[in-house]
């Protein structure tokens, strides 16, 4: 390693569920250049209209660093952060231009919309509105924030369409 000149680059960070602000605040304080692209979305709750903002990728911020041992370490250490994303060789970077990219997107303040929530054949739970507490597979996107999902009972499917928004991907350990 001796003759190698750290160069500083962005990688994505995972980060606990819903623990994005906490991990931001925590590097952030540690002086380290962060970046959590959050966009503006309708509340789900259902007693009120408001617009809140949240992550553009739920469990991901974006973190500036050469990766030397002390600050790698100092990423890991805060609160709430996971591991930053990568391949057995370790964290990969991510290019200046895809994060400025994204800092131009989010602050435009228009809709931005993300893919791959989804994927045909992953098992999710709605969790709002007449189909609460369903499970089913999810089957494909059907445009304004709505989703095809497919519930088995008695060795057949019914498939419901129930806003995107509603719905939530099952961890691993449950399907």
């Amino acid at each position: 390693m001796v003759g190698d000149k750290l160069t500083r680059a962005w990688y994505a960070l995972h980060t606990k569920s819903r623990f994005e602000n906490v991990v931001n605040e925590g590097l952030l304080k540690k002086e380290m250049e962060v970046f959590l692209p959050k966009i503006t979305v309708k509340s789900r709750r259902k007693d009120r209209h408001k617009m809140i903002r949240v992550p553009l990728f739920p469990g991901y911020i974006f973190v500036k660093t050469d990766l030397n041992p002390y600050e790698h370490l100092e990423i890991l250490k805060t609160i709430g952060a996971v591991r930053l994303i990568g391949s057995t060789r370790g964290p990969v970077a991510i290019t200046d231009v895809t994060i400025d990219s994204l800092k131009i997107m989010v602050a435009t303040g228009e809709e931005v919309i993300t893919g791959s929530r989804f994927k045909k054949g992953d098992r999710v739970i709605v969790i709002n509105g007449p189909f609460a507490g369903v499970t089913g597979i999810f089957s494909s996107y059907r445009g304004d924030g709505r989703v095809v999902v497919n519930i088995e009972a008695l060795g057949q499917f019914a498939a419901v369409h129930v806003d995107a928004a509603d719905v939530e991907k099952l961890p691993e350990i449950l399907t």
